[in-house]
Order: structure tokens, then sequence, then C-alpha cells
């Protein structure tokens, strides 16, 4: 199969349906127009300048450069878990949460699979690490930011019911149980609806770009069902170690319920 290049033409044809939607937003006064365009551009922009980066550190090929690359990923991806909760914890906390876990579940996910099933040579190759490193924290980052949501977001509506169970002598973390299950379900529930719907419903970003590309869909279907089973594994890590870290940070030596550590 002849991989098919696209050309600027190409894509000028395909931005006429965000024109479309612009008219459409200010047909109907949706006052959204501004907004689409601004996005569209800045979309552009940022793949343009992601392409010729990963170029650069594609020729390189250095394991440094990979992992400055990762390294920056793994930052941005940190803020976004931190700053998505409408509460968050005092002194930063958020973001030292969002850093670690991310960092933690991206690595372990990541270096699980270059070590094992996919063994690029060298192990850490950027034409594999990079974009492996992105899709999972794309996953993680979802996870992590409603887990982080649902313990600071909903402490207000558990508090009566965690500090009556502290006052009948319930430890700490058997008060938070509830509120921590419940946050872990909602992080772990887009995971479980795209690997739900893959295949039937949908067929994956990736898998299509691969089938797209010229690969034979069934080495595609192979790909997907792998990194799948990843963003599975990577999504619950974060999202069980975003839930426990932030109920933490809301209890003190004396196992009492410290609202004040939240705003």
């Amino acid at each position: 199969m002849k991989t098919i290049l696209l050309q600027p033409l190409d894509l000028s044809i395909a931005a006429s349906l965000v024109i479309v939607d612009i008219g459409l937003s200010i047909a109907l006064r949706l006052r959204l127009h501004r907004q689409i365009a601004l996005a569209a551009a800045r979309m552009v922009v940022q793949l343009v300048m992601i392409g010729y980066v990963l170029k650069f550190v594609f020729a390189l090929d250095s394991p440094i450069a990979t992992s400055v690359i990762v390294m920056l990923m793994v930052l941005v991806a940190a803020r976004e878990v931190a700053a998505r909760p409408d509460r968050s914890l005092i002194h930063g906390q958020n973001y030292l949460i969002g850093l670690v876990s991310v960092a933690g579940a991206a690595t372990l996910a990541s270096v699980f699979a270059l070590i094992t099933a996919i063994r690029p040579d060298p192990w850490f190759d950027p034409h594999y690490a990079i974009p492996l490193v992105g899709i999972i924290l794309g996953s993680v980052l979802n996870a992590g930011s409603i887990a982080l949501d649902g313990v600071l977001g909903g402490m207000e509506a558990a508090q009566p019911g965690i500090e009556a169970r502290l006052m009948l002598g319930h430890s700490y973390w058997a008060a938070m149980a509830s509120l921590i299950r419940g946050s872990i379900r909602r992080g772990m529930l887009p995971i479980i609806n795209q690997m739900s719907a893959a295949g039937i419903i949908t067929l994956p970003g990736i898998m299509t770009g691969q089938i797209l590309a010229g690969l034979d869909p069934i080495e595609a279907v192979k790909y997907q069902i792998l990194l799948m089973f990843l963003l599975s594994g990577a999504s619950g890590l974060v999202a069980v170690a975003v839930a426990y870290a932030a109920a933490w940070r809301l209890t003190d030596h004396r196992q009492r319920l410290r609202l004040d550590h939240l705003r």
C-alpha cells in the first residue's frame, strides 16, 4: 500500500470545516467563533513546532535529548493534573502530588513496554519512547485529574460523614475509604469506557493513523491492544496514587481531618 502524503492544499481544504463552525457560531450567536479560530491556530502552531522538534531529536538519537523531551512532557502533564480540580491543597501540594504520581506511573508503564513488548534497539529509541510516553501521559492526565478532583472537590459533601465516623472512633483511613474509592472509580471510568468502545463503536486514533500510514490492519490492532493495556495499567496506578496522596495531605499525625490544608 502506498503512503499518501498530505500537501498544504489538502490541509487547507480540511480547514474549511473549521470555517463552517465559525460561520455557525456567528449565525447562531454562540459567541464561540473567536475561541474556535484561536484554538485551531494554536493547534496548528503547536503541532508544527513539535513536529520540527521531534525531527531534530530523532536525528540526534541521544538518550539525553530523549530524556529532556520526556521530562518536559511529564512536567506539563503534572501541571494539568494539579490545575484542573476546582480546589487545591496549600503550598502547591497539588503539583507535587501530580508530578510524583504522573512521573511514576508513566515511567513504569513506558519502561515496562519498551523492555518487554516493543524492545527497540536501543531501548530508549526516541521514535518509540517519545510517542509511547505521550499517549500514556494523555490517559494518565485524565485519570489523575479526575481522581484528585474527586477527593478535593468531594470533601465538602463528605465532611459531615467523615467527621461523624471519626467521632465514633473509626480511623482516618476508614472514614475516608468511601470518598477515596469513589474518586478512584471516577478516575478509571474513562479508560474503561475507551476499552469497551474500541473496535466496535470507535477505531482508536493510533490504530487509525497506522492504517492510514500503510501498516497492515492486524499489526495495527496488535499495537492498539498493547497500548490499551498500558493505558489501563497506568491510569489505575495514577488514580490510586493521587487519591491516597491527596487524602494523606488532609490529615496529620493525630488522624484529624485538616480542612485548613485545603483552599
